[in-house]
């Protein structure tokens, strides 16, 4: 036992020879080191660029297939896993990031080749197909990276529902710096558009359409409308961003400095010129309608002036204004045409800006019990009866000079 207790301690003595009576045999007890953990591959990499000799070159980066699609340009082939399409499309979508950083997005041939020819800025096209950039401006193209994705891709992060395998992401289109169709400047009228509160972005999409149809010479956007450069507003819009000039984000203070001189501001409206003209306590508890000019009002505007009703309460006070159907001769040169929103109508600026330049309230009379008509709707129909007599005037003037009448 002595023996045993003996080759038990020297066991647990590391370093140390162990011998017994029945021979010389040992047995030495094992040092071990403890295991190395190393990090990940990332870490490490990092940690030795760290480390690295300012003056010892870095390593080249990954080769990027690189192919020719014609003489000077020249695309890129998306790897797999290369998530830059959904990346870029999933950030293009929050207006936050369209103003922080100026940029929108644009999909499908019809859209991207209208925004080419107006002089945008292209920034990253991904596209499916070479056959793709050969019906787009050359010129445009060799100014931004192009990069070849599958269409499965596309169709993942397509808002279409027939996605076309084309992408772009754009600066954001500055009215000024743009060169609109040369067919659209010469058929130009002298007919502005007032957008007040469109919140809808397929209304508001519709209503550009509309103006561009029409021949309008520009559209301006109060607070409060919709941003005009959503995707939603864009495809309902089919290219007329590009045709015309849209100017946005406009307070009612700085909106009269955006229109010409001697312009007569008329307002679209649904109530019956032979109407009982209701007083101004009554006009604030009128139910609200689009186009309706009797909306209620939530907060006192800031540039609408106040008055005081017979129980001498506080209230904004609305200009009584000249009431004519639309169909009527409302046609001055030049003319603006505001139209108001889908839930509280035109706002009270819209109003007194009307009474200062003379305008008069335009009615599209509907069938009785008939609420009122859709923003777009009354948009198209004003502004075309507007173009209608403005080109009947012209025509008529030009008979007057070819034929001058004789006294």
């Amino acid at each position: 036992m002595a023996a045993l207790g003996r080759v038990g301690r020297a066991l647990l003595q590391p370093g140390r020879a162990v011998t017994t009576g029945a021979g010389r045999r040992g047995v030495r007890a094992l040092r071990r080191s403890p295991v190395r953990v190393l990090p990940p591959q990332k870490e490490r990499d990092a940690a030795a660029k760290t480390q690295r000799s300012p003056r010892e070159p870095l390593p080249p980066p990954p080769a990027v297939e690189r192919s020719s699609a014609g003489p000077g340009l020249w695309y890129e082939k998306a790897a797999p896993g290369d998530r830059r399409l959904g990346k870029v499309v999933t950030i293009a979508k929050s207006k936050k990031f369209r103003d922080h950083h100026g940029k929108v997005l644009l999909e499908g041939h019809r859209l991207i080749k209208d925004a080419l020819d107006a002089g945008a800025v292209l920034q990253t096209l991904f596209f499916s197909t070479v056959g793709h950039l050969k019906e787009l401006p050359e010129a445009g193209l060799k100014r931004a990276n192009l990069v070849k994705v599958k269409f499965e891709d596309i169709k993942t992060w397509s808002d279409l529902i027939t996605p076309q395998g084309l992408i772009g992401i754009f600066s954001k289109p500055d009215h000024a710096k743009m060169s609109y169709p040369a067919a659209q400047l010469t058929s130009s009228l002298p007919l502005l558009l007032i957008c007040d509160n469109i919140r809808d972005p397929g209304n508001l999409g519709t209503i550009l359409r509309a103006a561009a149809g029409a021949g309008c010479e520009k559209v301006l956007l109060t607070k409060g409308c919709v941003d005009p450069w959503e995707p939603k507003v864009l495809r309902a819009g089919m290219g007329a961003h590009f045709r015309l000039p849209i100017i946005t984000n406009l307070d009612w203070e700085s909106l009269p400095s955006n229109l010409p001189a001697g312009i007569q501001v008329c307002v679209a409206d649904n109530e019956d010129p032979g109407a009982r003209v209701e007083s101004v306590s009554e006009w604030n508890g009128a139910g609200s309608a689009p186009g309706n000019l009797r909306a209620p009002v939530k907060s006192k505007p800031k540039a609408a002036p106040e008055c005081e009703d017979e129980e001498g309460e506080e209230s904004v006070c609305i200009p009584e204004l000249a009431t004519q159907y639309y169909y009527e001769d409302w046609t001055q040169t030049p003319v603006a045409v505001v139209i108001g929103g889908e839930t509280h109508g035109l706002s009270p600026e819209a109003l007194h800006l009307a009474a200062d330049t003379g305008g008069r309230r335009l009615v599209i009379p509907v069938v009785p019990g008939v609420d009122s008509l859709n923003s777009a709707i009354a948009a198209g129909i004003v502004l075309f009866e507007g173009k209608r007599q403005l080109l009947q005037r012209h025509k008529q003037e030009d008979e007057r000079q070819k034929f001058p009448v004789v006294g």
